[in-house]
């Protein structure tokens, strides 16, 4: 159970961190969700997004994290 413990506190931290860069530094990240890639269609009264490379790009942050804290755990 520690470990578990250790995890969400890490998993907390790096949330409060992330949302605080977002936060301060919000409009340093409007390319974020419009890299080439990500599909946008319009028409008339309907949009459809599909961020495709902006999921990729998150998943391997995600994924290079959790193996770092792995690691260290």
């Amino acid at each position: 159970m520690e470990s578990f413990g250790k995890i969400l506190v890490i998993i907390g931290l790096v949330l409060v961190v992330a949302g605080a860069i977002i936060w301060l530094g919000g409009h340093r990240f409007e390319w974020f969700g419009n890299l080439p890639g990500d599909i946008k269609i319009r028409r008339n009264n309907v949009t459809i997004y599909a961020p495709i490379v902006t999921f990729l790009l998150i998943s391997l942050l995600l994924t290079l994290l959790v193996n770092i804290i792995r690691r260290f755990l």
